[in-house]
């Protein structure tokens, strides 16, 4: 991923902290083996969660969509059905 995503001017209405968590994120992802994106995305989640930092569905897609804006359509697919891995975990959790 390259840094392009951090020039979005809808990130302007997200907050410092979250942005900070996302570029963090970003740097991660950039050194993570494909087969280990489930468990670095899980820790994203872990961490945001005992920071107090909780991201919006609204945010969510942003992010989503910076993110995969340079991906093929198969890594996109991969970052989808990630997605709604991690949406159905947290309605499990909320339960």
């Amino acid at each position: 991923m390259n840094s392009n995503w951090k020039q979005d001017p809808r990130l302007k209405k997200m907050n410092s902290q979250k942005i900070a968590l996302l570029n963090e994120f970003a740097n991660r992802v950039e050194k993570t083996p494909q087969n280990q994106l489930m468990t670095t995305l899980m820790s994203l989640n872990a961490e945001a969660s005992q920071k107090g930092i909780q991201f919006n569905n609204e945010e969510t897609d942003l992010l989503i969509s910076i993110m995969s804006a340079n991906m093929s359509p198969a890594e996109k697919n991969r970052m989808e059905t990630l997605r709604m891995l991690s949406k159905n975990l947290m309605n499990r959790n909320k339960k």
